[in-house]
């Protein structure tokens, strides 16, 4: 018999309405509870501020990031993270809007997809100091496929940038 292949794969997690931390110890508990995926690693929580900042007025988010090795295909495990979003009262209101529960499939080994519904490497991830510096803490040397470098070296240059 053949052994299914284990991907790696990160998510973004992130929410900024009702009890926060709760809302992402949940979903962190529901990824873990998943047939066919494990949870290797995760970051420590830090508090945003709503981007894009001329969007509509919202309280500030709580982000974090999360590793896993699955043997779910990269489409099954984006169903799989959307259906954690509905099931913990996430509606898909307003573009940039507030949210219970955001969850984000950002990278799966090197694999690059282009898919109606399936983007990987998450397309705006590389703009996004929310994402990057939770994911930095647990993956800093992972290579991002498009761009060819670090995770790290990444955050540092969206950091060098005074636009961000």
């Amino acid at each position: 018999m053949v052994s299914p292949i284990e991907h790696r794969a990160f998510i973004a997690l992130g929410g900024n309405l009702g009890e926060r931390e709760r809302h992402l110890d949940c979903a962190l508990a529901a990824i873990a509870a998943t047939p066919g995926v494990r949870l290797v690693s995760r970051s420590r929580f830090v508090e945003t501020d709503p981007v894009p900042k001329d969007g509509p007025p919202q309280p500030r988010y709580l982000n974090g990031a999360c590793e896993v090795r699955t043997t779910l295909t990269p489409r099954r495990l984006l169903d799989v993270l959307l259906a954690i979003e509905r099931g913990l009262g996430r509606v898909r209101a307003e573009r940039n809007g507030p949210r219970t529960i955001d969850l984000d499939l950002l990278l799966v080994d090197d694999l690059v997809i282009d898919e109606p519904g399936l983007v990987v490497p998450h397309p705006r991830m590389t703009e996004r100091r929310f994402v990057l510096e939770p994911l930095a803490e647990i993956a800093a040397d992972f290579r991002h496929p498009l761009a060819g470098c670090s995770i790290a070296d990444l955050l540092a240059a969206l950091a060098a940038n005074p636009r961000t």
